[in-house]
């Protein structure tokens, strides 16, 4: 019997029905400005959102504690402006210390918007859809397999909500766990999944993976508009 994933992604509102204000999570929808302040720390692209390290793209950052919900944030794409410039970055990592509103850029994203010296400056930030290219990319996490399932969708132009499998009775939500992976604890079986992928803005895809596999990675063939 083969299993069907479903993923979704929360809504996106617009600026004129949001207030300013420093919001949670994914609650930050695209548009709708935060006001905070921005440090550095030497990130690699990897951390809390277990994304491979990206040596040749440090335009990543470190969202706060209380935005991170739960990894919710992980992936999205933020424009930030500070002092000097402006930078759009991509949510890879947690900041425990950081309050609400608070971004901790890689250095070299920090010095697109301000002077290094500075440590910490004050900007404003909105989430973005992300500039990439190609489809959309699932992994599953080392030690997957039939018994247990874990599965994280990258390379989305847009947040990724939820993730839900479809058994013999029906779609079933998989928990998504505050390191950013969809887990399926009794295992998803040993044949391929069907996935269907929704966007924060309602937009749905579907896609068939492969059977799950230990730190396996597998290319959807579509992307959200």
């Amino acid at each position: 019997m083969a299993w069907v994933v479903v993923v979704t992604v929360g809504s996106v509102g617009c600026s004129s029905a949001q207030p300013e204000g420093t919001g949670l999570g994914t609650g930050n929808f695209m548009g709708k400005t935060v006001t905070g302040v921005a440090t550095y720390y030497d990130a690699t692209g990897a951390g809390n959102c277990s994304f491979d390290a990206t040596p040749n793209d440090l335009d990543v950052a470190a969202m706060d504690n209380p935005e991170y919900d739960n990894s919710n944030v992980c992936g999205e794409c933020v424009a930030v402006t500070g002092p000097k410039g402006n930078v759009t970055v991509r949510i890879v990592d947690r900041c425990p210390e950081c309050e609400a509103g608070h971004l901790d850029l890689s250095q070299s994203a920090f010095a697109k918007i301000a002077d290094v010296s500075a440590g910490r400056v004050p900007i404003t930030w909105h989430v973005v859809e992300c500039n990439t290219t190609g489809p959309l990319v699932y992994h599953y996490k080392d030690g997957s397999s039939q018994y247990w399932t874990a599965i994280q969708v990258r390379n989305s132009r847009l947040p990724i909500k939820s993730l839900e499998l479809q058994t013999a009775s029906g779609f079933v939500a998989l928990n998504r766990l505050d390191y950013n992976f969809f887990v399926d604890a009794s295992g998803a079986g040993p044949k391929p999944l069907t996935v269907r992928v929704t966007a924060y803005d309602g937009q749905q895809l579907t896609d068939t993976l492969p059977a799950p596999a230990s730190d396996t990675t597998a290319s959807g063939a579509a992307q959200f508009k």
